[in-house]
């Protein structure tokens, strides 16, 4: 819809505001002997510029030798761009790519002609850019991150910016990652209350006027500049901007790609013009930027009201916003998408989840947990219906092939209580603090600019363990186990957003005496928090800690983290400060990001660096763990770890936890490690070392899942499925 600006560029190059910015998205024929792998590139140009078709070839694999060398092939396809959007000030271009998947690793380069910086400050745009795609007989590398910039106030240089961003490029260049999961927060736009246009509304003190003020298109136009700039200021920031562009991302988001606390402020203010409306522009800038897809055709404003429908229907466009604008329509749908059938009750369009393969015996499960997120509830029930169904035909249609589902809900799941923190909050002591706040500014740090009410209470209400979540969480969590018992596959859980490190677990009880190998109620819950954003005190890690309680979900299903940070970071290392305290092995309150692979060869030995795969561990020694769980029979460190759960399930339930840590055989993250049989996993956290360390040096700390064999026999013991 729309004209466009109506100009066009006279100059022999195009000029490039943002990007590339690469994104996976699916696999075709991913149950056949050919599957084909789909991704997109983003490119944000100026108005009025015509790309030429992006090229990309396969380059043979890397030889092993001194220095790696690559080789041309006759592997090559080529993709005319999309216009998704333009503007007076921008243009979105979207190509898509379509590539078959070979025998072995592969990597690929692409690469646009006449590509120059807008603002001459990246002079490399134009050059071709490389990514790598697995065997057909592989799954994904997966690197995991989340909150991705810095709360507002925070001192940027004092944490070295984003500096982790170092550390992922090193390990990509090591062992390339073939799939980058951001767990929301990709960007942080709370500063647009502060900074940006919301400034004037944030400082008017009578709540009443605030949730009635209008949000104009005056005030629509000034938000939009500020999102988009935002983004392309953030985005363009190395060496983030190189990891956008080389490892294919795959995202779902959350509250601070909108605003702090999106969803969990009380109804009547999330209901207000200016919530409303921040919600329309942020969808807009996360459609475009981090899926690669067209945005409505307008968004809300008090001004439009006929904008409130769902995914900017025709009915609902808004002449104003269309003027010198022009909005593709009419796309098709990708089908990874499982979008809900009602939009949010604050932003005005439907939440969009995903599920796709992640390689030959991975899939992918991101929740939108944000779209319809209230105080009270975090997905509507049909939505949930939705997301199942289709997820288990999915999953049923791989007749036997999927051994992992790797389930992304952005916030932890399995997580120790705060709800006595929330009754503080929310108790009558802290009325008389509000009072004096309201009328001389006291405590101001406490309060939120927004309700008025305690600042960190948007983010307990975030958490599936807030006392208002408990049901909808519960219900969940068994749906899920039904979900792995009915397929036979070990689900996964990623989480961010707490701005620490830890991994919880939810397990049948020990009384029921089944094996983490056979238990579809085992599901770990990888908390991987932050890669950018500045930590907690340690006081509260240390106090999260000893709240990690053995939680009991129901008669059947406990719930606790696991000790697994066995040493500091910086362990050695003069003047480097501990991260938490001595007796505190289950949380760290260090910047970090996830590392999660299969840890089984399934390419014949073939590295990828052309050498042959030994499975070696963290400390250089080679690990033969295979040889103690073939065929379900387990040695005597198996049932050590079925011992340990019945004494102390913080410790190890199973082989792949044991000695869980920094000496783990998957603690470096690089190698596989073999360990868990043919289809486990290998799962590493790298913590930062030292936040004043711009290189971001990390360090490792590795355990390992099983796959789920409910028809096998342990020890004599078997489950039905």
């Amino acid at each position: 819809m729309g004209t466009g600006p109506q100009v066009r560029s006279t100059s022999d190059q195009v000029e490039v505001v943002c990007g590339p910015l690469l994104n996976y998205r699916r696999m075709s024929g991913e149950h056949t002997d050919n599957p084909v792998w789909h991704g997109s590139v983003l490119l944000v140009t100026t108005p009025g510029q015509q790309p030429d078709r992006l090229r990309v070839n396969k380059l043979g694999s890397a030889v092993n030798s001194g220095e790696t060398q690559w080789h041309s092939a006759d592997l090559e396809r080529m993709s005319s761009g999309v216009k998704l959007y333009e503007d007076r000030r921008k243009a979105f271009w979207q190509f898509d790519i379509e590539i078959p998947f070979q025998e072995q690793e592969s990597a690929w380069e692409y690469s646009v002609p006449r590509l120059v910086s807008a603002k001459s400050n990246r002079p490399n745009i134009g050059k071709p850019k490389r990514f790598f795609v697995p065997s057909k007989r592989e799954s994904m590398r997966i690197m995991f991150h989340s909150c991705n910039g810095f709360s507002v106030g925070t001192d940027e240089e004092a944490w070295s910016g984003p500096a982790l961003w170092n550390d992922v490029m090193r390990v990509h260049e090591q062992q390339p990652f073939h799939v980058m999961i951001g767990g929301g927060d990709q960007i942080y736009n709370d500063s647009v209350r502060v900074k940006g246009p919301l400034r004037p509304w944030t400082d008017i003190s009578n709540p009443k006027k605030r949730r009635e003020f209008p949000f104009n298109e005056e005030m629509r136009a000034k938000c939009d500049d500020y999102y988009f700039d935002n983004y392309v200021r953030w985005y363009n920031i190395e060496p983030f901007a190189s990891a956008n562009g080389q490892i294919p991302q795959l995202n779902i988001w959350d509250d601070h790609d909108i605003i702090d606390g999106f969803g969990s402020y009380t109804d009547g203010f999330m209901k207000c013009p200016v919530f409303r409306g921040i919600g329309g522009v942020a969808h807009k800038y996360y459609m475009l930027f981090q899926h690669h897809i067209p945005p409505p055709v307008s968004t809300f404003t008090s001004d439009a009201p006929q904008t409130m429908r769902a995914n900017g229907g025709t009915t609902g466009a808004d002449s104003i916003q269309l003027q010198d604008t022009f909005v593709m329509t009419g796309n098709r749908e990708d089908p990874s998408y499982i979008i809900a059938r009602q939009p949010g009750p604050y932003v005005e369009e439907k939440s969009r989840s995903i599920y796709c393969q992640l390689g030959k015996r991975m899939a992918f499960l991101g929740i939108d947990a944000r779209t319809e997120r209230t105080r009270h509830q975090v997905n509507y029930p049909e939505t949930y219906d939705l997301i199942f169904q289709h997820t288990s035909s999915r999953i049923a249609a791989s007749r036997g092939e999927i051994r992992h589902l790797i389930l992304l809900l952005g916030v932890p799941i399995a997580y120790p209580r705060l709800q006595w923190v929330e009754n503080i909050l929310q108790s009558p002591i802290i009325g008389p603090i509000r009072f004096l706040n309201k009328r001389f500014g006291v405590a101001g740090g406490f309060f939120n600019q927004f309700d008025g009410k305690p600042d960190l209470l948007d983010d307990l209400d975030d958490h599936y363990t807030a006392h208002q979540h408990k049901k909808e969480r519960k219900a969940l969590v068994l749906r899920l186990q039904h979900l792995a018992k009915e397929h036979n596959i070990r689900i996964s859980i990623l989480g961010g957003d707490v701005h620490l490190a830890a991994m919880g677990r939810f397990y049948s009880k020990p009384k029921l005496n089944i094996p983490a190998e056979q238990d579809w109620r085992y599901m770990p819950n990888i908390i991987s928090s932050a890669i950018t954003n500045k930590p907690p005190p340690q006081a509260v890690a240390n106090l999260l800690a000893r709240r990690n309680k053995i939680h009991h979900l129901d008669h059947e299903t406990d719930e606790t983290l696991l000790e697994m940070f066995n040493e500091e970071p910086g362990e050695g290392i003069e003047g480097v400060k501990p991260k938490r305290a001595e007796n505190n092995h289950v949380t760290m309150p260090s910047r970090n990001y996830a590392i999660i692979c299969e840890s089984h060869d399934h390419t014949g030995g073939v590295a990828t660096n052309g050498s042959a795969a030994p499975m070696y561990g963290a400390n250089g020694a080679n690990v033969h763990v295979n040889k103690t769980i073939t065929n379900g029979k387990h040695g005597t460190a198996a049932s050590k770890a079925r011992e340990n759960a019945k004494k102390n399930p913080r410790e190890a339930l199973h082989l792949g936890e044991e000695h869980a840590g920094t000496t783990h055989p998957a603690a470096d993250g690089t190698k596989k490690t073999g360990l868990m049989g043919e289809y486990g996993l290998d799962v590493t956290i790298r913590v930062e070392i030292d936040p004043s360390d711009r290189q971001g040096h990390t360090r490792g700390y590795g355990f390992s899942v099983p796959a789920l064999e409910t028809g096998a026999a342990v020890n004599g013991l078997s489950e039905k499925r």
